[in-house]
């Protein structure tokens, strides 16, 4: 038998539909029903099919690791992934050719500008020798207290960030991020002890494999451990603050 007749099988004796599956495993019913199939090509790879028979195993009182056995065996052992294989686009990038510059076309801008400088020079001079911006009794000095712009713009920066930190406790976790369009970000996985921070200027979502095992702190707050051990969760983030989990 199978694994996905044995997941099958040990829902039926449950007495669970694939519906009260998804809803506790937060899995869609349509890879469900696939895995039950022996089809995990609508899994997403190997790390995201183990995740599934994992979390469909304890929903249903199976042992998770002799089925995820099973499927290594099958399907192969996991591999660490590289950080070339998570951040390599996967479509090549073409790069435009570099065109010759158009020599004569600089040499006639660069005139125009020198003869623009001379002229405005000339025309806004002072008739008396006097610079009026540098007159003292004209332009008093700004007060020492007084803030400039780019200050208030550098304080406002760091509110219109979105600081993540994950700290895995004792059970290897991966971690993947999109856009709330879906548009894939990033993906890592870490292990027991591993800590790692990521900065956004923009919202995500937070897909964690194993959320149980990590601690959460998103803007100096810790979350603590936002799920349980084996089931996968997403979460929401915008800069500044939680949008939904």
């Amino acid at each position: 038998m199978g694994i996905g007749d044995t997941l099958a099988e040990a829902r039926r004796q449950a007495g669970l539909t694939v519906t009260q599956v998804s809803q506790q495993t937060r899995i869609r019913e349509t890879i469900i029903r696939g895995i039950e199939r022996g089809d995990f090509s609508a899994c997403g790879g190997d790390f995201y099919a183990r995740g599934h028979i994992r979390s469909m195993a304890k929903v249903v009182g199976l042992d998770p690791d002799i089925l995820i056995g099973e499927y290594d065996a099958a399907h192969g052992a996991p591999h660490a992934i590289r950080a070339a294989e998570v951040f390599e686009p996967s479509t090549p990038i073409r790069l435009k050719e570099r065109r010759s510059l158009n020599w004569s076309v600089v040499m006639v801008a660069a005139l125009a500008v020198i003869v623009g400088l001379v002229i405005f020079r000339a025309v806004s001079g002072s008739p008396t020798g006097v610079n009026p911006v540098a007159d003292p009794t004209t332009h008093p000095p700004a007060p020492a207290h007084s803030s400039s712009p780019a200050t208030k713009s550098g304080a406002s920066a760091s509110s219109r960030e979105l600081i993540i930190k994950l700290v895995v406790k004792s059970e290897p976790c991966w971690v993947e991020f999109t856009t709330p369009a879906g548009v894939y970000v990033t993906q890592v996985t870490l292990l027991a002890g591993e800590t790692k921070t990521w900065t956004f200027k923009y919202a995500v979502d937070m897909q964690l494999g194993n959320p149980g095992a990590v601690v959460l702190t998103v803007n100096g707050r810790d979350r603590g451990s936002p799920g349980t051990v084996g089931t996968p969760i997403t979460l929401s983030f915008r800069p500044g603050h939680q949008l939904s989990s």
